[in-house]
C-alpha cells in the first residue's frame, strides 16, 4: 500500500467508534531540579517545579483514541478517594468520549506518581489495590458493555490486572461483544490467556508471548511457532506480538507479516502498547484490513516512544510521518507539536529559548537577533505571525511573503530549532505552551513591554532583549521597493 492509501486509512481512523474496558489509572508526574543531597539521608532533594497529571492504563488507550478523533465509551472502575475525583475529571474532560466509570467505596484509585529531574526519573511511588471489584459491581460493568458495544464496532479489553478484568469477566464480555457482532482486541497480562478465549485479536509483547506459551521467542521463526501455539490453544483470531527494537509480527490465519520498528530515537517506551491496541482496534472498527491496522499501530509507536512520558500520536503525527518533508521544512510544525518538542528538551536538561515575529522579507537585523537568541539557548523556538495575524499589525498590503514561504526561509537558518505559526494578535498563547526558559525580544523594548514577560519569570525563566543592527527594518525595505 502506498503513501497516498496510507494516508486515507489514516483518516479513516475518525470514523471509528471503540468500547474500551479495563483498569483506569491516574498517572502523576512531578517535575524539578536536584542540586543537593538531604543532611537527613543520602537521598536527592527535589526542588518541585510543577506537576502534570493524566489518564494511565486503560485510560491512556482512551487517549490515543480521541487524539486520532475517534469516539469512545469507556467502561472502569475507580475509589471513592480524590484520585478517582481527578481520573474522572480527566476522562471526562476529553472530547468524544462517554465515561462509565464506576465508584466503589473503599477501593485506592490505582495512582503512579513519578519523581522527574533533568530528564532523569528518581522514584516512582504507587498507591493501588489489585484485588477484583466488587461482584455486584463486576455484575453491573458487564450489564453496561451489553447495552453499550452495539453502539461502537470494537471492543477493547485493556487488562492490567489491577482487578476491573479479573474472573470470569472478560469471557463475559467477549461473549456479549460477539453476540452484537463485534470484534475484541485483547491487550493482556499475565501468563492464563485462557481469559480471553476466543478474542479476535490480542496484543501480547514479547516477554508476555514467551510467560503464556513457555516457547521460545528468541528468533522470527520460533516467535510465530509461540504466536501460533497461543492462537490455537485460546481459540485466538489473530496475533499481534509487539517487539521493541524489532517490530511487530502479526499473524492472521496463514499469513505472517513481519513491520520493522518504526522509531528513528527512543526517549520513552511508556504507554507504547496503549497506542498499539488503540490505534488496531480503531483500524478494525473503520473498517480497516487487520494488517493496515497493525502496520498503522507500528507506525504510532514508533511517534509515542520518541515523546516523554506517557504520550500519544494524534492523526496529524502520523499523517507527517507518512509524508515527512525533507530538510529544514522538518522544522516547520503545528502549537502541539512544538510544545511536545519543547517538553521532550526540557526533560533531557536543554534550555529552551521563545522569540516571536513576521519576519516578513527577512534582512540581516532578523539573522541576528536569531542568532543571539539562539546563542542564550539550546533550542529556539521561533513564533511567525500568521498571514491574517500579520494583516491586523501591519495593513492589509502585508505581508509581502506567505506565512508558508515565511516559515521555510526561517527554518533554512541554523540557529532555529522549530517554527509553529500563530493566528493570535500576540503570541502570549503560544509562549504559555512552550513554557521557555529565555524570552527574547530586539532592544527596542523595555522588559516590561515584552508580551509574555511575566509568565516566564513567574516560572523562573529569564527575558534577554538582542542588540539590534541600525539600518535594517522590513516595513522601511517593502516602502523602498514600492516607491
Amino acid at each position: 500500500m502506498g503513501t497516498a492509501d496510507l494516508s486515507e486509512a489514516v483518516r479513516a481512523l475518525r470514523r471509528a467508534s471503540v468500547l474500551v474496558v479495563g483498569d483506569a489509572m491516574l498517572d502523576r508526574y512531578v517535575y524539578g531540579t536536584v542540586n543537593r543531597i538531604s543532611p537527613e539521608a543520602p537521598v536527592p532533594v527535589l526542588s518541585v517545579e510543577r506537576e502534570v497529571a493524566m489518564p494511565g492504563g486503560a485510560g491512556n488507550v482512551v487517549r490515543n483514541l480521541t487524539a486520532i478523533g475517534a469516539a469512545v465509551a469507556f467502561l472502569s472502575v475507580v475509589g471513592d478517594d480524590q484520585a478517582g475525583s481527578d481520573l474522572t475529571g480527566l476522562i471526562g474532560g476529553q472530547p468524544g468520549v462517554e465515561p462509565w466509570l464506576l465508584v466503589q467505596g473503599g477501593r485506592a484509585t490505582t495512582t503512579k506518581t513519578r519523581f522527574v529531574a533533568n530528564g532523569q526519573q528518581l522514584l516512582r511511588a504507587d498507591q493501588e489495590i489489585a484485588r477484583a471489584v466488587h461482584p455486584r459491581l463486576a455484575d453491573r460493568l458487564v450489564r453496561i458493555a451489553q447495552d453499550t458495544v452495539a453502539a461502537t464496532k470494537v471492543m477493547v479489553l485493556s487488562d492490567y490486572a489491577k482487578g476491573v478484568l479479573a474472573g470470569d469477566v472478560p469471557s463475559r464480555l467477549i461473549a456479549a461483544a460477539h453476540a452484537a457482532g463485534r470484534r475484541v482486541v485483547v491487550d493482556p497480562k499475565g501468563d492464563d490467556y485462557s481469559l480471553y478465549a476466543g478474542a479476535d485479536l490480542i496484543t501480547p509483547n514479547r516477554k508476555e508471548l514467551r510467560q503464556a506459551t513457555g516457547m521460545s521467542v528468541e528468533s522470527e521463526p520460533s516467535l510465530v511457532e509461540a504466536a501460533r501455539a497461543l492462537r490455537d490453544r485460546h481459540g485466538f483470531g489473530a496475533v499481534l506480538v509487539t517487539r521493541s527494537e524489532d517490530g511487530m509480527t502479526l499473524l492472521e490465519g496463514d499469513s505472517v507479516q513481519h513491520f520493522p520498528a518504526e522509531a528513528a530515537e527512543v526517549a520513552d517506551v511508556s504507554g507504547a502498547g496503549d497506542t498499539v491496541v488503540a490505534i488496531v482496534a480503531a483500524g478494525l472498527a473503520a473498517g480497516l484490513p487487520m494488517a493496515i491496522a497493525a502496520r498503522l499501530s507500528n507506525i504510532a509507536a514508533g511517534l509515542v516512544v520518541g515523546k516523554v512520558g506517557t504520550a500519544v500520536a494524534r492523526d496529524s503525527d502520523i499523517l507527517d510521518s507518512l509524508t515527512a518533508e525533507r530538510g529544514a521544512l522538518r522544522k516547520v510544525v503545528s502549537r502541539m507539536k512544538a510544545a511536545e518538542m519543547a517538553e521532550r528538551w526540557r526533560q533531557r536538561g536543554w534550555r529552551i529559548g521563545f522569540t516571536n515575529g513576521c519576519f516578513d522579507l527577512l534582512h540581516p537585523g532578523h539573522v541576528h537577533l536569531l542568532e543571539q537568541a539562539r546563542s542564550w539557548c539550546d533550542r529556539l523556538v521561533v513564533g511567525l505571525n500568521a498571514d491574517e495575524s500579520v494583516r491586523r499589525l501591519k495593513g492589509p498590503t502585508r505581508p509581502v511573503q506567505s506565512e508558508a514561504a515565511r516559515a521555510a526561509v526561517l527554518a533554512s537558518l541554523a540557529a532555529v530549532d522549530l517554527v509553529t505559526l500563530f493566528d493570535e494578535d500576540t503570541p502570549l498563547a503560544l509562549i504559555d505552551v512552550i513554557r521557555p526558559d529565555v524570552l527574547v525580544k530586539g532592544a527596542d523594548y523595555r522588559v516590561d513591554e515584552v508580551v509574555g514577560n511575566q509568565e516566564v519569570q513567574e516560572w523562573g525563566g529569564v527575558v534577554r532583549l538582542a542588540e539590534l543592527l541600525p539600518g535594517n527594518s522590513t516595513s522601511a525595505t517593502v516602502a523602498r521597493i514600492r516607491g
